[in-house]
């Protein structure tokens, strides 16, 4: 866009000149004076619209210094009227990397050297992003008081990012930073860039190590090894205090930080790769400490496996002993059950048979005692006779018989009859 307004002015003044010689309007009647001093003041006119007017571009925001020594700030891309004012432009963000260089510069820093609290070296390469104020009136405190962004990177914003990373590595300690707090790590230094240093507490703790002899009554102290731990300082409301620096005052944004890598001195890498061997081999011989463990108790499972096994055996065995006795005992207490039952039936039956023969006893005892009824006793004689006569009927009598002579009575003929019966039988013997 300046080009065009520079292209435009020379136009302008190249037509202004010419219409100025008779005889070049004679040649060209192009070449008119009255145009020729329109186009001197319009070329005027532009040079000054140039000065008035500036084109933001996007991702800067520019401090203006006008003629009557007001400020002002221009936050937006776009046209924007300076009347004449002083304008200097500023990077929205500033990137600030750290490189293996000699010295500062203005977009990268050479390697940090730090100090953890187990008093562990480093270098560190951190990485951050910052943006400039957002607002007008922090823009212009910014822009007046270091007057150039080359003065704020190298004299403000590289020193306490330099700063910062020392003092977060004094809340740390090295074993713990590569054993996890890597990323605590980075959070509380990007936290003290946003919001100022904490202000902290050390405290100083002391582990003292004896010998390992241990029949000696007496163990000497082998080494002691202190350890160190800083704590936050808190008021009365709970919240850390905060000790502000140079960016936190600005009102400059923290918009990134990355912290890529810390590069520990030799003799911690040393140390810790005599740890790495000393943990594999510790863990080495926990594997085969455990493995053992694991022969031992498999063969100890398997005895108790055959312990059970056998137990078992015995125990179903006892079992079936138990169980043949228990019904033995319960098939011989039912035989005396039954048994028992037998015994008090036939004691009852006998007695109900005593009973029913007393019974009929004492009724017949009572009929013979009561004496027959005349009409009994001619059915008794009448059923004596009867049966009497009627086995005689089914005696075959002899032809002959013989009757008594002399002095004898003579009986009866019935007699005679069984007499004569005898003496058959006794001849046919």
């Amino acid at each position: 866009m300046t080009l065009l307004f520079y292209i435009i002015v020379f136009f302008c003044f190249m037509y202004s000149v010419l219409s100025v010689f008779p005889k070049l309007q004679e040649n060209y009647p192009v070449l008119n004076p009255k145009f020729g001093l329109m186009s001197f003041f319009f070329g005027v006119f532009t040079i000054a619209l140039s000065s008035a007017v500036i084109w933001a571009e996007p991702g800067y925001q520019y401090f203006v210094t006008y003629p009557n020594g007001q400020k002002s700030a221009i936050m937006s891309e776009g046209y924007h009227f300076t009347w004449f004012g002083k304008v200097q432009p500023w990077s929205k963000y500033i990137d600030i990397t750290t490189e293996d260089v000699d010295d500062d510069d203005n977009s990268s820093m050479k390697p940090v050297n730090i100090r953890f609290i187990d008093q562990v070296t480093a270098l560190g390469y951190p990485s951050v992003r910052v943006q400039m104020p957002n607002t007008e009136e922090a823009f212009i405190d910014v822009a007046v008081k270091f007057r150039s962004q080359e003065n704020l990177v190298a004299m403000t914003l590289i020193p306490t990012i330099r700063e910062q990373l020392v003092n977060t590595a004094y809340m740390y300690a090295a074993q713990d930073y590569i054993s996890g707090d890597a990323q605590s790590f980075r959070q509380t230094f990007e936290e003290q860039l946003k919001d100022g240093s904490y202000e902290v507490r050390k405290i100083e703790t002391a582990d003292t190590l004896f010998d390992q002899a241990i029949q000696q009554e007496v163990r000497a102290i082998k080494e002691i090894r202190k350890k160190y731990l800083v704590e936050k300082v808190a008021d009365e409301k709970g919240r850390f205090k905060r000790i502000p620096n140079e960016i936190s005052e600005n009102h400059i944004l923290i918009s990134q930080v990355v912290l890529p890598s810390i590069d520990m001195e030799s003799s911690f890498k040393k140390r810790l790769e005599s740890q790495r061997d000393e943990s594999a081999k510790r863990q080495l011989e926990i594997q085969r400490i455990e493995t053992a463990k694991a022969a031992q108790s498999r063969i100890l499972a398997e005895g108790e496996r055959d312990k059970a096994e056998e137990r078992v055996k015995r125990e179903k065995e006892q079992v079936s002993s138990l169980i043949a006795i228990e019904t033995q005992l319960k098939q011989e207490e039912t035989n005396k059950k039954l048994a028992k039952i037998k015994f008090e039936t036939a004691q009852l039956e006998a007695k109900t048979e005593k009973i029913i023969a007393e019974t009929k006893a004492y009724a017949n005892r009572q009929l013979v005692s009561s004496g027959l009824t005349p009409e009994q006793k001619s059915l008794w004689e009448y059923r004596k006779d009867s049966v009497k006569w009627a086995n005689i009927s089914k005696i075959k009598l002899p032809e002959q018989y013989f009757s008594g002579q002399g002095n004898s009575k003579g009986g009866d003929l019935l007699s005679t009859i069984i007499a004569g019966q005898i003496a058959t039988s006794n001849m046919k013997k």
